[in-house]
């Protein structure tokens, strides 16, 4: 399937969520209070889904595959950031296991796409 726009693409999709999830969990408590950890973890996880995107609207797969993998990075970035949380009691061991599942599944879904692309160009 040829997408015509990066909305359309699940990758993106699941990577707002964890845009989305992480900015809900640093609004409270201890998280939000610690604005290096929290600054960081917010920017980590924006950056995942903004390359997809910024990627996408390259139009060379070259390019495309460039920015997933800075997405990649991105995403272990946020999923070494959440271990920071969970250590320093910031969040619990749910949460982070929750986020951390999430991260998981962008990042297989991403090497798995830069897989693809590289193997069409």
């Amino acid at each position: 399937m040829r997408y015509k726009r990066f909305e359309e693409m699940e990758i993106w999709q699941l990577a707002r969520l964890l845009v989305r999830d992480i900015y809900l969990l640093s609004g409270d408590g201890k998280l939000a209070r610690d604005f290096g950890i929290k600054d960081q973890l917010q920017r980590a996880a924006l950056s995942v889904m903004n390359n997809i995107a910024e990627g996408f609207d390259r139009k060379s797969n070259k390019e495309f595959v460039h920015f997933l993998y800075i997405s990649k990075g991105s995403c272990a970035e946020v999923r070494s950031m959440l271990y920071v949380a969970m250590d320093l009691g910031y969040i619990s061991n749910d949460q982070h296991k929750n986020l951390h599942d999430q991260t998981e599944v962008i990042s297989k879904s991403l090497s798995a796409f830069i897989k693809y692309l590289t193997n069409t160009s």
